[in-house]
C-alpha cells in the first residue's frame, strides 16, 4: 500500500496567465500559438507580470493553453501544420467565474494581512 504524502501544493495566488487566456478566448476569435503569445506577452508586460524570461514564459503560456484544452475551454483544430486554437464559451463562462472568485478570495486575504500588519 503506497503512502500518500503529507506535503502537497496548493495554488496560492490567482494564475494571471490563465485569466488572459481566458478573456482571449471569450472573444469568438481564434488563434495560432506566436500571434497568442504575443498579445499574452504585451498584456502582462504592461501588468509588470512578465517576470522569469520570455522563453519560461513561452512555455508557461503553452502548459496552461494545454490545459485549457484538456479541460475542454479550448477547442484545437490542426489543419496540415497549423494548429488553432478557439475558446468554447459555455466551459469559458464558467471558469471565468471560477477565477473571479479566486480574485477576490486572494484580495480579501492580502487586504486582512495589511490590516493586521498595521
Amino acid at each position: 500500500m503506497s503512502k500518500r504524502s503529507a506535503i502537497s501544493f496548493t495554488r496560492r495566488a490567482p494564475d494571471n496567465i490563465t485569466e488572459e487566456l481566458v478573456a482571449l478566448f471569450s472573444s469568438k476569435a481564434s488563434f495560432e500559438f506566436k500571434p497568442l503569445f504575443d498579445i499574452i506577452l504585451l498584456t502582462l508586460r504592461e501588468r509588470n507580470l512578465a517576470g522569469g524570461g520570455e522563453e519560461m514564459l513561452r512555455l508557461r503560456v503553452y502548459e496552461k493553453l494545454q490545459n485549457l484544452v484538456g479541460q475542454g475551454a479550448v477547442n484545437r483544430t490542426v489543419t496540415g501544420i497549423t494548429k488553432k486554437y478557439k475558446g468554447v464559451r459555455p466551459r469559458l463562462q464558467t471558469l471565468r467565474a471560477e477565477m473571479k472568485i479566486l480574485r477576490n478570495e486572494w484580495t480579501l486575504k492580502l487586504a486582512a494581512r495589511a490590516a493586521a500588519a498595521n
